[in-house]
């Protein structure tokens, strides 16, 4: 009945297809290592070069992270690189799994990044037309000045 079915209607069953796939990936990939270039050559080539090419981030990440900490000594620093160079991936691995999710220095950045805001919060709309009129008061700004720095301010 089934192949009686596959006949009449053309259908093939999904387990088929899925064969069919495998088939000519391996049939595909028989082929990597001699004169001809094909198809999967180059998809091989560039899942290899998006592996290296993040390899390669994830080692400036790490230096950069290792030069700009503050809570790590000079010498704390050295052994972290020369063991990064040593045993690249295992280093690798090993900072990141050493390194603390805050540090001190993130801390005093969000300070930083929060009073920031709050000073920008503060000053008012106001505040920035009263500015703007002791400018054109004293002689800084020329009325045309004023008028345009006025609408940008009120929008």
């Amino acid at each position: 009945m089934r192949n009686e079915l596959v006949r009449m209607t053309g259908a093939r069953p999904t387990w088929a297809i899925g064969l069919g796939a495998v088939a000519l990936l391996v049939a595909g990939c028989n082929q990597v290592g001699t004169q001809q270039l094909t198809f999967w050559d180059i998809v091989w080539s560039m899942v290899i070069f998006f592996f290296w090419v993040m390899v390669i981030w994830i080692f400036i990440a790490i230096f950069g992270d290792l030069f700009r900490r503050t809570d790590l000594s000079g010498g704390a620093k050295a052994l972290w690189i020369l063991a990064i160079v040593i045993l690249p991936f295992l280093g690798a691995l090993i900072y990141i799994a050493m390194r603390p999710k805050v540090t001190a220095q993130d801390v005093q950045m969000m300070a930083q990044a929060e009073a920031a805001q709050q000073a920008v919060a503060q000053v008012s709309t106001a505040d920035e037309l009263a500015k703007l009129k002791q400018l054109k008061d004293a002689g800084a700004i020329t009325d045309a000045e004023y008028e345009s720095l006025k609408a940008k301010v009120m929008s």
